[in-house]
């Protein structure tokens, strides 16, 4: 089984920091996970030095071909090249699960759903963490933080003497990706894990089925929901997350303000009663997310370990998300021809200087000044309505697209604008 810690002693003594390398099986091969690593560790075997972010789609050997959608180095810590032999290689195999979510029912004459269920690693969830771009250092943080959690769980450090509960909390404003990163961060641990747990399962908890109009059942519904999920949790060798988002979280503040009806109090109460049982299980990861921070109930904040703010996006990951929607429609030949964007870092050693080498990266940079307030849900419509709105045709240059961004970044915010002054 993997060690589960950062860094490992080499042969020599030496200190060897991990290096987590994720491959994608196809769902149709029926290659055993142990002959495709054997594989990859040959294919590893013939480079010494690598890109901290490399992704190997094709192969020269046929058997990863068959086999492999793909191979790729994740969440490389320090330099951007990789020399792989000063580094303990963590192979992680995977294949996706193609099934749509399954529904927990709780009454089956009124169809109440309470909650989403899917197993591990999904099809849905794939990509999902790649695509969120936040300031340098949360995601990886929040990895380390829910990995340590089930590492002390594992060794059955005692939790009356270090206290942890496998409880996350990210909240900020709305649009920032909170429950996004709770589904990447659940899929992400799924395939880190795999060699410790043989499945794992995501539950996203429907507040809105408990604040229904069965409040008087409120109590017994909980109740019901929760035995379901203790029936996955029974299963030692699978782990499980579970989704609560803002609706519980405030509900009880709302209740006291007069927001919420008063038996949302007694929901919350229940779910948190609930939870006490089931954070003591080793292979449970609570997951919570709150668009209001001064709102957030404060026995959920008691209850995390990790308690992150998730902010609107800073320049920088402005930048980086545009960069990642332009290599996608280049990719696609909406943007054509191909043409070479430099990174910040890059645009940084050349003094922001104006050539024609940077100038279409400096106008992209403006761009991004230009959209700060934007949350990443926004921004990631911007392309699109680039297009749909400023499109003179199915293909467009780099230089003609990045001019329609920047209108559609205006039209964004004077309609912003517009909304808050209608308020």
């Amino acid at each position: 089984m993997m060690d589960i810690s950062d860094h490992h002693i080499g042969d020599v003594g030496i200190l060897c920091p991990d290096l987590h390398i994720e491959v994608h099986v196809k769902t149709q091969s029926t290659a055993k996970f142990s002959e495709v690593k054997a594989h990859v560790l040959l294919l590893l075997d013939r480079h010494s030095t690598i890109l901290a972010t490399y992704k190997w789609s094709e192969f020269d050997d046929e058997f990863l071909n068959k086999n492999v959608e793909s191979v790729t180095i994740t969440d490389a810590k320090g330099p951007k090249l990789v020399d792989l032999k000063l580094h303990n290689l963590c192979i992680h195999t995977f294949s996706l699960n193609d099934e749509r979510p399954s529904t927990l029912e709780l009454e089956e004459e009124e169809e109440l759903s309470a909650a989403n269920h899917w197993l591990l690693p999904a099809t849905e969830f794939h990509g999902v963490w790649e695509s969120l771009v936040y300031e340098e250092g949360i995601k990886t943080q929040l990895l380390d933080y829910v990995s340590t959690a089930i590492f002390f769980s594992d060794k059955n450090v005692d939790s009356n003497l270090i206290s942890w509960n496998r409880v996350v909390l990210l909240h900020g404003p709305p649009g920032t990706g909170k429950t996004s990163l709770c589904k990447g961060l659940a899929q992400k641990l799924s395939i880190r894990l795999s060699d410790r747990y043989i499945n794992s399962q995501f539950v996203e908890i429907n507040s809105h089925s408990l604040f229904s109009k069965w409040f008087s059942e409120s109590g017994k519904l909980v109740t019901k929901m929760f035995q379901k999920i203790q029936e996955l949790i029974d299963y030692k060798d699978t782990l499980v997350f579970v989704l609560i988002d803002e609706s519980l979280t405030a509900a009880r503040s709302a209740a006291q303000a007069g927001t919420e009806p008063s038996d949302a109090i007694r929901v919350v109460n229940s779910v948190l009663t609930q939870l006490d049982q089931i954070k003591r299980h080793t292979n449970v990861v609570i997951l919570t997310t709150s668009n209001v921070t001064e709102k957030i109930d404060l026995a959920f904040v008691d209850r995390a370990d990790i308690k992150q703010y998730i902010g609107p996006p800073s320049i920088n990951a402005i930048f980086n998300i545009y960069l990642s929607c332009l290599e996608e429609l280049m990719k696609r030949q909406i943007i054509h021809p191909i043409q070479q964007l430099l990174s910040l870092e890059e645009l940084e050693t050349m003094n922001f200087m104006e050539s024609n080498i940077t100038r279409l990266s400096l106008n992209l940079r403006s761009i991004a000044q230009r959209s700060i307030g934007l949350s990443g849900r926004a921004l990631r419509k911007i392309p699109f309505l680039a297009h749909a709105l400023y499109g003179k045709s199915s293909s467009m240059t780099l230089e003609v697209f990045l001019t329609a961004m920047g209108l559609a970044v205006e039209k964004q915010r004077q309609e912003q604008a517009g909304l808050v002054n209608s308020v």
